[in-house]
């Protein structure tokens, strides 16, 4: 079996992704990709949603759904570090396909859980599925992107995350007043299960998978995939020098003299944003609550956070394609937390929703920068791996922050104080990030 050596794309590949011929396939897959991250944004977020009126329902305690909520991250973790590499061996839209049903079947199965158990078991899957997916997207995003836009796909299709979770507060809101708190899980899970037929009919493989993997079929594979981009076919594909295979797509190939100092970079930022992010993702709603609003004002500063993070996020790409990605995450991860010290320290309840659009969109901004960076610093070979890896040890912070939010909470610490126990992480990864360097 022959294979490519080099991690760089085959020229015929640079060719094809940039020469504009197949924009409708790239377009294809950006906004199929983009559609997934907004469901999995919806999904993952559903819990703080209803998670008001599940634990008045199932007569669950505030640190035991923070259990819960560190439950789905841990699948997240898990999935990201040990299911998401897989794809660099079976394939980016293969692993996709799984994790779509893997998410649809347990939101489905959410809608009718008894008891404490149950509840953690099936956000354990759906945090499994979502955990496997994310990196896969954001690689085969990023592999049909000409050079130039690909830091500004990669964020944009990331963006999907908390524009899903945003316009999800405007369904969940309406459905939980209607039809109660089970409502929302079921129209997640159908969502998501619809796309498995999208995807499949029409989401190509990667190219470079297919380059570097060579799997049965190859040649035939990659023209079908040529023939969609509007490219001529190839008669054979590229040779390379005998005796080379591709690396192992593993953590020991990340953590080489050539990979090892940026990827303890990456890990570290990402788990430090992770802390901060997956608190205000999950106790947003309760807090507000908690402060003596209404359980509508909650998911509706919920929304108000993740709507920040839609225009941090798009204004990150413009704002990285100017000024350089490593720079812009560092200043967004930074100035995030200094709002939310400044929030505390003045006592900002009256200016709360003002407050949290500004974190949501330097935080949330910052953070898909991250991903962008991690798709840009692998070459082909072990890209998922490293986005994966990544997403996967910054999860350990997301398990983190909300077990000790839901803690804290139900200690009876405030809404001010909490958030300066949890800019602290922020200010680090700020500082962190400013290692970071991204061609």
């Amino acid at each position: 079996m022959t294979a490519i050596v080099e991690s760089n794309e085959a020229p015929f590949i640079t060719e094809a992704i940039n020469d504009g011929n197949g924009r409708i396939t790239q377009y294809l897959v950006i906004t199929i990709a983009l559609i997934l991250n907004m469901l999995d944004g919806f999904d993952v977020t559903s819990m703080a949603f209803t998670v008001h009126s599940i634990g008045e329902d199932l007569s669950i305690a505030p640190d035991k759904l923070g259990i819960v909520f560190s439950t789905a991250l841990a699948g997240m973790v898990i999935g990201a570090m040990f299911i998401a590499p897989i794809s660099d061996r079976i394939g980016r839209r293969s692993m996709v396909l799984g994790s779509i049903l893997a998410i649809g079947l347990s939101m489905l199965a959410t809608a009718f859980v008894e008891s404490l158990w149950q509840l953690i078991i099936l956000r354990l899957i759906t945090g499994l599925g979502v955990g496997g997916m994310l990196a896969s997207l954001a690689t085969i995003s990023a592999e049909y992107t000409p050079e130039r836009y690909r830091s500004f796909a990669v964020v944009t299709v990331t963006a999907g995350y908390p524009l899903g979770a945003t316009l999800g507060g405007f369904v969940a809101a309406p459905l939980m007043a209607e039809y109660g708190w089970q409502s929302v899980f079921v129209a997640g899970g159908i969502a998501t299960l619809a796309m498995t037929v999208a995807v499949y009919l029409l989401i190509p493989e990667s190219l470079q998978f297919i380059v570097v993997r060579r799997p049965p079929n190859a040649l035939r594979k990659v023209n079908r995939i040529l023939q969609r981009l509007n490219s001529p076919a190839l008669a054979a594909l590229p040779e390379i020098d005998s005796g080379e295979s591709p690396p192992n797509a593993n953590v020991f190939s990340l953590l080489t003299n050539e990979w090892r100092s940026k990827t303890i970079i990456l890990w570290l930022t990402f788990f430090f944003c992770f802390i901060t992010l997956y608190f205000l993702l999950s106790w947003i709603p309760k807090l507000v609550v908690n402060a003596g609003m209404s359980v509508s004002d909650g998911v509706y500063a919920s929304m108000v956070l993740n709507g920040g993070a839609v225009i941090g996020i798009l204004s990150l790409g413009w704002l990285a394609e100017h000024f350089g990605l490593s720079r812009i995450i560092a200043v967004f991860l930074f100035a995030s937390g200094v709002i939310m010290s400044v929030f505390a320290i003045t006592n900002g309840i009256d200016y709360l929703l003002i407050y949290l659009f500004a974190i949501g969109y330097l935080l949330q901004g910052g953070f898909v920068g991250l991903y962008a960076a991690a798709a840009k610093l692998y070459p082909a070979e072990i890209r998922t791996t490293g986005v994966g890896w990544g997403i996967g040890l910054g999860r350990l912070g997301a398990v983190a922050g909300p077990y000790f939010g839901g803690v804290l909470i139900a200690q009876g610490v405030s809404l001010e104080s909490n958030f300066i126990i949890f800019s602290i992480p922020m200010v680090i990864s700020g500082i962190i990030a400013m290692r970071l360097t991204v061609k």
